[in-house]
């Protein structure tokens, strides 16, 4: 195996809650209240559909996906889910830095680094926008290639904690048949503060729609013994994809990079495509307290 080349599980298309549309000659992020199921293919319009997403849309209210019918590959919720602190270089799209919060990878001068990782709140390096990057890889339900995934892509808070909230607590309850369960990626709003009280989107997992989780758990030990009696070694599966990971500093191809960092790393301000608001940019803006507070001094300063 190739060192420093991380193995990932296969991908066959991609799941996001929005897209990057040209405007005024810019490239920008654009959020949107609904996931879109794409193939890796792109043309001038942007990422080709995949099949699925036409066949979901015509089963959902108003033709807008939001729950997608999924199982998982691994039994380890780290495996499917890859979450860390991550900065890229805007201008040529190279990762710079990735850390867990308490320790990192960091390219120096003399080459790659294992550091500390303070968290981007205490760490000077941070402030150039490192952020939380996660990775969810999930099989479309009912799709043929057992071992290939679709792959969602989020630098939002709120979905990489409830997804990892999610993981943990169903392969709990399942006694560690997660990658048995049938389940559905589903699409959350919420509004708050720094969204100016408009809605922002998110993921979460749950049993799929008619389900129990009590029924779920019982269709999860049911394919558990199938799988047994097939010789499917889900342990082995987990080992791999753990041996895959390991072999490389960071898991994004090259090809890959300049499309994250365009759709998850905008310049200072914008949005990202999963609805992130820049904190500097949201704190800077003056809200209608601090006009009035200045009006106020300023009368008060004014000379009679």
């Amino acid at each position: 195996m190739i060192k420093g080349l991380a193995i990932t599980p296969p991908i066959l298309g991609r799941i996001s809650i929005g897209k990057v549309v040209e405007k005024n000659g810019k490239r920008l992020p654009e959020k949107d209240d609904q996931f879109t199921i794409t193939t890796q293919v792109q043309n001038k319009d942007g990422w080709i559909p995949h099949p699925y997403d036409e066949a979901l849309r015509k089963t959902q209210d108003n033709h807008k996906i939001r729950a997608i019918p999924i199982r998982l590959l691994f039994n380890e919720p780290d495996l499917n889910l890859r979450a860390e602190y991550c900065l890229f270089d805007r201008q040529n799209g190279r990762p710079l830095y990735t850390g867990n919060g308490e320790t990192c990878r960091r390219y120096t001068a003399s080459g790659m680094a294992p550091l500390p990782c303070p968290s981007p709140d205490a760490c000077e390096v941070a402030k150039a926008g490192c952020k939380p990057y996660g990775r969810l890889n999930v099989r479309i339900a009912e799709q043929e290639d057992d071992l290939g995934t679709f792959i969602f892509r989020t630098t939002g808070f709120n979905s990489i904690r409830t997804l990892a909230a999610r993981l943990s607590y169903y392969q709990a309850v399942s006694g560690n048949l997660l990658a048995c369960l049938p389940l559905a990626l589903r699409l959350r709003a919420k509004s708050t503060i720094m969204s100016h009280r408009t809605p922002i989107y998110y993921a979460d997992i749950g049993v799929r729609e008619g389900q129990t989780l009590a029924q779920a758990i019982a269709d999860a030990k049911e394919l558990h013994s199938q799988r047994l009696a097939t010789g499917y070694e889900q342990a082995a599966l987990d080992a791999a994809g753990y041996q895959g990971l390991s072999n490389g500093a960071f898991e994004d191809s090259d090809e890959d990079i300049s499309e994250i960092v365009e759709e998850f790393y905008p310049a200072t301000g914008e949005s990202s495509i999963d609805g992130n608001v820049d904190v500097a940019a949201v704190k800077t803006k003056p809200t209608l307290k601090d006009k009035l507070d200045r009006k106020t001094a300023s009368f008060a300063t004014a000379p009679s």
